[in-house]
């Protein structure tokens, strides 16, 4: 007698279609840990660059620091706990920039190029003042639960806020102190992880006398 073919049963083809599911769900769940893996990465990865980016401009701004103290009576560079301030050469002109921790964040604030005396004391005098509405107020990171400056004079590391005064540039009688240049400058962010950054970076910048 001839056999007649046989076919898959019905019982079959659902355990054969339950096993592909299985499988292809398995599959799936691999792929997704993949991209969120690759996901999680590129955005540290972004945020660490952004970090550098930032920490580059707040090196170049330093570097740039012009003394001018003795000519307009504006500080090369002042840090009173709240805010890091200072006279900056720039391509059309000396400028002060500002930055500050607001908000849990971390802002820089540039005035317009000063070509006077006069123009340089108002935008010092308008980075003393500022609100945080300012239109050329730019938040750089996020998350940062605190930090700190440190000058570097006379062999050691010392409080910005610390009187150390620079004899050959005040007069004799003036009342004016006029704190000395340091050599170095220190700074250290304090990350709370709430914008992806967690820890501690502290850069230390050598700077000239000007």
């Amino acid at each position: 007698m001839r056999a007649h073919p046989r076919g898959f049963t019905l019982v079959e083809v659902l355990i054969a279609m339950s096993i592909m599911a299985i499988v292809a769900l398995m599959a799936w769940q691999g792929v997704d840990a993949i991209v969120r893996s690759r996901d999680t990465t590129q955005g540290h990865v972004d945020r660490v660059l952004r970090a550098s980016t930032v920490l580059a401009q707040w090196e170049q701004d330093l570097v740039n620091v012009q003394n001018t103290e003795p000519e307009t009576n504006v500080p090369a560079l002042r840090f009173d706990g709240a805010r890091a301030a200072m006279t900056r050469r720039g391509e059309a002109g000396l400028q002060v920039v500002v930055w500050s921790r607001r908000d849990n964040a971390w802002y820089r604030w540039a005035s317009a190029p000063a070509r006077t005396a006069q123009a340089l004391r108002q935008a010092w005098q308008t980075g003393q003042q500022l609100m945080g509405n300012e239109p050329n107020q730019l938040r750089t990171l996020g998350g940062l639960a605190e930090w700190q400056v440190y000058y570097f004079r006379d062999n050691g590391w010392t409080n910005p806020q610390s009187t150390a005064v620079e004899g050959g540039n005040a007069p004799p009688g003036a009342q004016q102190i006029v704190q000395a240049m340091p050599t170095g400058v220190r700074i250290v962010l304090s990350f709370d992880g709430s914008d992806g950054l967690t820890g501690h970076i502290v850069r230390d910048i050598a700077i000239g006398p000007r």
